[in-house]
């Protein structure tokens, strides 16, 4: 299954189409709305039209695949994107122009995607945000995904060190499951404790499992 229509009390989420561009644009030219993401923010449409065509097209001629346009009933315009990855991190990312944050939309869309991975089959997503971006972390719980661990990595394509909290949801009744590729694969990866992270002493040594690399922050 690749992309099947969803609807939300508000919301059509839909694949990208080529008439999309100028939507598409919309989003991702905007410094702010793309600050936190893995790209730079487009200049033109010829630069949105070849990000379709690598990361959205390529998606839809594989057999399975969740690769989102967020867009309001009222005129079925994208105004941001939700996707879970196919490959084994099952990644959860979205994106949304800025006029239209602080109204719900992003946990309204993540909701219907949730429901219909799960619905498919998929064991769990994972999804990351920069620490200095918080926000992002509070879509993931309102999604009921928990705080696993964090990370740091020297960022690419923008090259500068990034502390990711690395979030998941399992769907198979496994909650002892974590995802740790990003665990073992970055040296400075550790466990941090905040106000709102539910962690206890007990679970963060099934997470770091006798690491000594890690720590507990």
């Amino acid at each position: 299954m690749n992309t099947p229509v969803l609807e939300t009390e508000r919301l059509i989420l839909r694949k990208f189409t080529e008439e999309d561009m100028e939507a598409l644009f919309l989003i991702l030219k905007d410094e702010e709305v793309n600050k936190f993401l893995p790209w730079y923010a487009v200049k033109n449409l010829e630069e949105t039209k070849q990000f379709y065509k690598e990361r959205y097209i390529s998606k839809y001629a594989q057999p399975r695949a969740y690769a989102y346009a967020i867009c309001l009933k009222e005129d079925n315009f994208p105004i941001g994107y939700i996707n879970v990855a196919m490959e084994e991190h099952h990644d959860f990312g979205y994106g949304l122009r800025k006029e239209f944050w602080h109204k719900g939309i992003v946990t309204e869309a993540g909701k219907a995607v949730v429901d219909q991975v799960k619905k498919d089959g998929l064991l769990y997503i994972t999804a990351t945000h920069d620490r200095n971006n918080p926000r992002s972390g509070n879509v993931m719980k309102k999604l009921g995904m928990k705080y696993c661990y964090s990370y740091e990595e020297q960022w690419q394509p923008k090259n500068f060190p990034v502390i990711f909290r690395m979030y998941q949801l399992n769907f198979d009744g496994n909650d002892d499951f974590v995802y740790k590729k990003y665990w073992n694969m970055y040296h400075n990866s550790f466990v941090e404790k905040f106000e709102d992270n539910p962690l206890t002493k007990g679970q963060v040594n099934d997470v770091i499992d006798g690491d000594p690399h890690n720590h507990f922050l």
